[in-house]
């Protein structure tokens, strides 16, 4: 009996088709797709079991543009969120840095909020439902005998230890009453407050009356405070994902440059050192932005002599948990597999019958990497592109045979009616008054 393959629902398949077409990666169905990364994905599930357990992780994940950086991100991000974990993520930008002196760490910090999600709401802003589940979670154990006063102390005492730690407890009382009071202005205050949206201390402290802010210096402090906040809410732990690292490397100012990395250090010591709690970062970037030892992140020698490589790693043979990630290519099968499912896919949301048969994509796969250069430089954008591209042409011309399109003689057929045809004004190709020595050469 044939295997029962899962249909795809259309809403997603069209997602899926009209994302890799263009170059970018589906935020749901990504479990109808995923191939391969077994290595990179046990290294992640191994870093979320140490958040669950109060630890925390940083991670660098190396790929070139197209290998599939950002794929893996989404799909680490998805089991995440099906696991108990709030995943905030956010890409950096000229205007989006990890520090800065006009308020490019803050938008940072706000776009991680923003996109702030969990199993119930994926698609983001799941702030005011975390803090409403936690209103809710405390209130119950007070109406079931709870001192309120005690439980809320309890909640408290490792967030007031931590830097900043009054200012947010401080806060969510603030929100806590205002949701008992159903007090809609205040909520909405207090939730400014901690998407980091109020801009001088002076307007806090008018609809507040608190004059702390969260500024480019600080934001990194109030994102610690959240991790450990949200294990009190009932959450397991909460995982940072900031892609687009080479935005770092393209900064013009060296000393801009630098100080964005050592806000990269800072993060990296506060994990490994154990001065963060549940609490995972994981930043994506290409070789170039991460390797080059005159604007990438090992320009900065303190973060080089951390990441650098050991000298037993091989390229067959690469450590898996340490703190850079490399991605590697996937492999024929893997790629013949993801085609496979795109066939499907796409067949399923057209509604025609598919036509393309196994050898047709291991034709099509031979096509790919027969290019000059292909081993080294074709990533997995480029093939799904092409594959998608070639599906939507043999939907729209339903007499086309994929085989003979396939075939190299498609090819030389296009070329002999190039070679026969005539030119613009009439002329033979090859019947111009060009010397014969330079008709043809050999390098």
């Amino acid at each position: 009996m044939a295997e029962q393959k899962p249909r795809v629902p259309k809403r997603i398949a069209a997602v899926i088709i009209n994302s890799l077409k263009g170059g970018v990666v589906p935020r749901i169905g990504l479990p109808y797709i995923t191939v391969g990364r077994e290595r990179e994905i046990g290294a992640f599930l191994t870093d979320l079991g140490l958040i669950e357990s109060g630890g925390a992780s940083f991670r660098f994940l190396v790929g070139r543009y197209g290998a599939g950086k950002s794929f893996l991100l989404q799909t680490i991000r998805t089991h995440a969120m099906g696991e108990g974990f709030v995943v905030a993520d956010a890409d950096l930008s000229p205007e989006r840095r990890l520090q800065g002196n006009q308020g490019q760490g803050l938008a940072t910090y706000r776009e991680l909020i923003r996109n702030i999600s969990t199993k119930t709401r994926p698609e983001g802003g799941a702030l005011n439902l975390i803090l409403d589940r936690w209103v809710s979670s405390v209130q119950q154990r007070v109406e079931a005998g709870a001192d309120e006063a005690s439980l809320l102390r309890e909640q408290f005492a490792t967030l007031d230890e931590m830097v900043h730690g009054f200012d947010f407890t401080r806060m969510l009382r603030r929100y806590r009453m205002a949701y008992l009071e159903q007090d809609e202005e205040e909520l909405a205050h207090v939730v400014k407050w901690l998407r980091g949206e109020y801009r001088t201390k002076t307007e806090a402290k008018s609809e507040l009356g608190n004059g702390t802010i969260i500024t480019d210096d600080d934001w990194y402090d109030y994102v610690k405070l959240l991790a450990r906040f949200l294990v009190g809410a009932g959450y397991k732990g909460m995982l940072v994902m900031i892609d687009e690292l080479v935005n770092l490397y393209k900064i013009p100012n060296s000393i801009t440059r630098q100080n964005n990395y050592e806000k990269i250090l800072t993060m990296y010591n506060d994990t490994l050192q154990g001065k963060a709690q549940y609490l995972g970062i994981i930043m994506g970037g290409t070789p170039q932005s991460i390797e080059d030892r005159r604007r990438g992140v090992f320009s900065y020698e303190a973060l080089r002599s951390r990441l650098t490589q050991g000298r037993f790693a091989r390229e067959d043979m690469t450590d898996m948990l340490a703190p850079v990630i490399h991605l590697q290519p996937l492999t024929y099968e893997e790629l013949l597999v993801l085609a496979e499912k795109l066939a499907d896919i796409h067949s399923g949301y057209f509604d025609y019958e598919r036509k393309v048969t196994t050898d047709d994509l291991v034709r099509f796969l031979q096509i790919e990497f027969g290019r000059v250069g292909a081993d080294s430089h074709l990533t997995p954008r480029e093939v799904i592109r092409d594959f998608i591209e070639l599906l939507d042409i043999m939907y729209q011309n339903p007499d086309t045979d994929v085989a003979e399109l396939l075939q190299p003689g498609a090819f030389a057929q296009l070329t002999a009616t190039v070679e026969t045809g005539s030119n613009a004004n009439g002329s033979k190709p090859g019947s111009s008054d060009v010397d014969p020595s330079f008709a043809e050469f050999t390098i």
